[in-house]
């Protein structure tokens, strides 16, 4: 253990025994004390060396206590044979009061025995909410600790996105700067990727093929580099895109047309594990369409579409089906769907921000403020004749940054109260996307193996994340 490591095991006193590498709790319910609390916030907001020391004692309790970062792969591949089925695995961005809302949703998944849940964060999101890989996966890893959650924690790269114009202007350029984001994500723990290069899906071009020819291409080299850069013990779970959230509705020959250029593309530099499932758009966008009065519209979404996609994906290809993203602020009564129709996984975001934003135990005033610098720092995104609902709607994602340690900081009673509300609509998204027992199918096929803080070493510049995508 390195001196700042040991620096902040201090905060567990006697609790802790640390070794060469190691740590072992001598009482493991300190972990799940507001002395975990303490290590999370020096984690995110303590100087540079305690910050470094709280991240690595963060990363060897969750080693010894068996909530390891972990990839799903294994898992959807063993839907893809049909050795598991009927339920969906929810992919929840985790932007706004990281620490509470992943208490939340890992007390919801442990009082139902769920064990297939991902925690994820976007390229764009790591930007505007101040969240580099590093400090998620801590948090992620304190959360779990916090709540007595000793599962594989499956932690995603949402959105690993190609920026359509400056691919443009430079491909090679973007191209990189997304590797680069990858390589950070790896070397921080993050075992689950999603590519998505489906912004450079081109629909004027005469065949299904030519269409997707360039998502597929840039999808295989993106494969091989995360491949490279694994882990010893660690497949890491690769998901692509066929359609980009938002615009055209994905069909089974667009799928086919991407898979079988994609595996050519992949197998040129030998025998390459590629990905284990396939997101398609049905008719949803991120964040849902808002209208004038603040009011969300209704989505037309495309469940026989989404079925038969997830079907082909399985069938075809060996997946574990297909993925639906823009999820979260769905109605009520649509999510007992996705399990019905065996969709492998949906993405749910931006109503765990409002329920943060619009709470009633949420200060009025720290909300005014935000709502101020949003007037002051982020009018590129009102659009002509957006209302000012629509606009504080659209735009509030970009105040959690600058706002994160102030909400951070909140009164333990706010942060309860809203902390509740989340673990009520993570239990009811958990219930109806069948979850509940899951653990048991994580323990059967996914393997953690233990691993050293800075088990990779990421060489790469840091990235930069301004891609336009997030749910």
């Amino acid at each position: 253990m390195s001196a700042e490591s040991m620096k902040a095991a201090e905060i567990f006193a006697g609790d802790l025994q640390l070794g060469a590498g190691r740590v072992d709790c001598q009482r493991p319910e300190a972990l799940q004390s507001e002395k975990m609390d303490r290590l999370a916030h020096m984690a995110v907001f303590g100087p540079t060396g305690e910050k470094a020391g709280a991240r690595s004692l963060l990363w060897a309790l969750g080693q010894s206590m068996g909530c390891r970062p972990a990839s799903i792969h294994d898992l959807y591949v063993a839907r893809g044979r049909g050795e598991c089925q009927g339920f969906t695995v929810p992919a929840i961005n985790v932007r706004m009061m990281a620490y509470d809302t992943a208490r939340a949703a890992f007390r919801a998944a442990k009082a139902r025995d769920a064990g297939a849940i991902i925690l994820e964060i976007a390229r764009s999101e790591i930007a505007y909410t101040d969240q580099r890989p590093a400090e998620y996966v801590a948090v992620m890893i304190a959360a779990a600790l916090r709540e007595g959650f000793h599962s594989p924690l499956f932690i995603q790269g949402d959105h690993c996105q190609i920026n359509a114009k400056k691919y443009e202007v430079n491909a090679t350029a973007e191209v990189t700067e997304v590797m680069n984001l990858i390589g950070e994500e790896i070397a921080a723990g993050f075992f689950n990727i999603d590519v998505d290069t489906s912004t450079l899906v081109e629909l004027s071009f005469p065949t299904l093929s030519a269409q997707q020819r360039h998502n597929y291409e840039r999808a295989a080299e993106i494969t091989q580099f995360i491949r490279q850069r694994e882990p010893q013990g660690v497949t890491i779970s690769v998901g692509a895109e066929i359609g980009e959230v938002g615009h055209k509705n994905s069909t089974v020959e667009e799928l086919h047309a991407f898979m079988d250029g994609y595996r050519v593309a992949l197998a040129r530099d030998g025998d390459v594990e590629g990905i284990s499932k396939i997101s398609v758009q049905t008719g949803t966008s991120h964040g849902g369409v808002v209208l004038p009065d603040g009011s969300i519209a209704a989505v037309k979404l495309d469940l026989v579409a989404l079925e038969a996609l997830s079907k082909s994906a399985r069938d075809d290809y060996g997946l574990g089906g297909a993925v639906q993203h823009g999820a979260s602020t769905l109605p009520s009564n649509a999510f007992g769907n996705f399990a019905r129709i065996e969709t492998a996984e949906i993405h749910l975001a931006t109503n765990f921000q409002n329920i943060v934003f619009d709470h009633p135990a949420l200060p009025g005033e720290l909300r005014e403020r935000m709502y101020r610098w949003l007037d002051a720092n982020a009018q590129s995104e009102r659009k002509d004749g957006d209302s000012d609902e629509q606009f504080y709607y659209k735009a509030r994602k970009k105040a959690i940054g600058p706002f994160k340690r102030e909400v951070w900081d909140l009164p333990a009673i706010v942060r309860q109260q809203i902390g509740a509300e989340l673990e009520r609509t993570f239990g009811f998204l958990f219930d109806q996307l069948k979850v509940g027992g899951t653990a048991a199918l994580v323990r059967k096929f996914v393997q953690a193996p233990a691993l050293r803080y800075g088990h990779l070493t990421h060489t790469g510049a840091q990235a930069t994340d301004d891609a336009e995508a997030g749910e």
